[in-house]
């Protein structure tokens, strides 16, 4: 490996060594070394409250919302989960709860109708196959 040293001299300053100077604060490092404060670090401490843990029921409204969808209720549910998660962003924590409220309901009616089909689509055939056999 070659290793080469380039230096690079303005027209200025040519042939004088740049001027350094010591700055006061750095003299005081230099000479008095780290700081050293007697007092213990101090720490800060940032409580959280309980209240903000207001589920918004986002994942399951889109699972409705994409698989069997009855009368849109899904979508309906996954609107106010959207506004739940909203409100709870903004600080609103009675909005979003009463929002979330709201899109649980949806999503339990969407979860019934959705049995309710599913049992359907799998009884009605298999009866009409029996009859005409």
């Amino acid at each position: 490996m070659n290793h080469t040293v380039q230096t690079f001299f303005s027209p200025v300053n040519s042939g004088q060594p740049p001027n350094y100077e010591i700055l006061k604060e750095e003299h005081e490092v230099a000479m008095l070394g780290a700081p050293h404060n007697p007092a213990p670090p101090t720490s800060t401490v940032i409580h959280i409250r309980s209240e903000t843990s207001v589920p918004d029921h986002v994942v399951w409204s889109l699972f409705n919302t994409l698989f069997m969808n009855p009368c849109c209720l899904g979508f309906i549910a996954f609107a106010y989960s959207v506004k739940s998660r909203d409100r709870k962003m903004v600080g609103d924590l009675t909005g979003a709860q009463a929002y979330a409220s709201t899109a649980k309901c949806l999503n339990i009616w969407a979860l019934i109708l959705r049995i309710l089909m599913t049992i359907l689509l799998i009884v009605v055939p298999v009866l009409i196959f029996q009859a005409h056999q």
